[in-house]
């Protein structure tokens, strides 16, 4: 098994990771699972980019890390959009000091930014999913934090995917891009916190204008990190969610013919 592991952190580009023999437990295993999908123009993107390696730097983020009962935590990061960009993915790092934090922000700063087209947020989070099993390290928590603008709109529905990892014993947060929305018949905040987030103290954290993103994703990762409360606005989970989840694969041409072929003849 840790040979699989060992193997698995050796992927090329991405920086070197505390060895896994110096570290049996963290508080957290993080993965961001970050949209990059076209409905979001390259400024935007660049913007959230930003917004993240911003909150890596910050001391309100060390700080977190470095409170908890161990002191350190398990970053994952990749950016998706109608299905996840594989080359984007850095493999766990391990986060216990500011260094580490920068190193693992000034990586992420390097890489270049673009966009893809449509948003499968159930394929992220299967992924996500996927990350957080293949994990070495022993975490207390483990959490998938989700940002997007959009609804699902590609890939299998949403609400099964997050189900499924929320029995696994995963934590979904969310963000939800509100700068630019894709059309619905909700709220953004409002689907991701009807069907997309999920599992103990989840929370979704509106993003109005630009200038939010790095307040925000700061704020997002300390929460998530130390469980401590925002002074955002915090969308509560309701016990019966009255959203259509498919509300964006309803919103593409064809929909009916995919789910209904019969209709066609």
């Amino acid at each position: 098994m840790f040979t699989t592991l060992a193997l698995f952190l050796t992927i090329s580009g991405t920086p070197s990771a505390t060895p896994v023999a110096d570290v049996a437990q963290v508080d957290v295993a993080l993965v961001l699972a970050v949209d990059m999908s076209g409905s979001m123009d390259l400024e935007e993107a660049q913007v959230q980019r930003r917004g993240y390696v911003e909150a890596l730097r910050h001391p309100d983020f060390i700080n977190a890390v470095t409170a908890g009962l161990n002191g350190r935590i398990a970053v994952s990061y990749f950016e998706w959009a109608g299905s996840v960009n594989e080359t984007s993915v850095i493999n766990w790092q391990l986060i216990d000091d500011a260094q580490d934090a920068a190193d693992l922000a000034e990586h992420l700063a390097s890489r270049p930014v673009f966009t893809r087209r449509g948003t499968s947020i159930s394929n992220a989070i299967t992924f996500a999913s996927k990350l957080i099993s293949a994990s070495p390290y022993d975490a207390m928590r483990r959490v998938v934090d989700i940002s997007g603008d959009g609804p699902n709109n590609l890939g299998p529905p949403v609400d099964p995917a997050r189900n499924a990892a929320v029995a696994s014993g995963i934590v979904i947060n969310g963000l939800a891009i509100l700068i630019r929305p894709s059309g619905g018949t909700v709220s953004l905040d409002r689907y991701y916190a009807d069907c997309v987030i999920g599992g103990p103290g989840s929370f979704v954290l509106p993003v109005h204008q630009p200038e939010d993103f790095a307040v925000a994703i700061r704020q997002k990762l300390v929460m998530e990190v130390s469980r401590k409360g925002s002074g955002m606005r915090i969308i509560p989970v309701q016990m019966t969610p009255p959203t259509d989840c498919m509300m964006g694969e309803k919103l593409r041409p064809g929909f009916l013919d995919r789910i209904y072929p019969e209709l066609e003849k």
